[in-house]
């Protein structure tokens, strides 16, 4: 049985219809949008939500080494970028930038990727994604342009 969402932000809105993925709601809101529909007041709305973690690799003393390493870059380049800003010219800031990527990879690959990963002492050997998905995605309108959206999704092939 598939019961309407309700609430204050819900009043004066009307379901045109229920998918069972995002992407299918987002493409109906696509197609009103596409054929001039005012979607200003358009609602995608998830039921059933649930947390999903999907497990990608084992994390491994060398994998946490890596990711420490990149991650020790992207904050060294941005420190070596900071201090480049007050050189007197560019030859002058890219050896900071240079140096700053080196010294992150040197000194954060260890503390953040080996010494992080040996602390948890095997409790997360593993790489994972988390999100957050629904069982259901309705898409609500305004109610004085739910006639409008009903007929521009006959025309929609699906």
């Amino acid at each position: 049985m598939s019961v309407a969402p309700s609430g204050p932000i819900m009043t004066k809105r009307e379901l045109i219809g229920s998918y069972s993925s995002y992407e299918e709601a987002q493409k109906v809101v696509d197609h009103l949008s596409d054929h001039g529909f005012p979607v200003s007041g358009t609602l995608i709305v998830g039921s059933g939500l649930h947390s999903m973690e999907r497990v990608l690799a084992r994390m491994t003393h060398l994998r946490a080494a890596g990711w420490g390493a990149a991650g020790g870059a992207w904050f060294g380049v941005l420190i070596g970028l900071f201090l480049a800003i007050f050189s007197t010219t560019a030859a002058a800031g890219l050896p900071l930038v240079l140096w700053g990527g080196c010294c992150g990879v040197r000194w954060l690959e260890r503390f953040f990727g080996v010494i992080s990963h040996a602390m948890l002492r095997g409790q997360r050997d593993f790489i994972s994604e988390s999100a957050l998905v629904a069982d259901r995605y309705d898409v609500l309108v305004d109610s004085e342009h739910a006639a409008q959206a009903h007929e521009l999704l006959r025309g929609m092939s699906r």
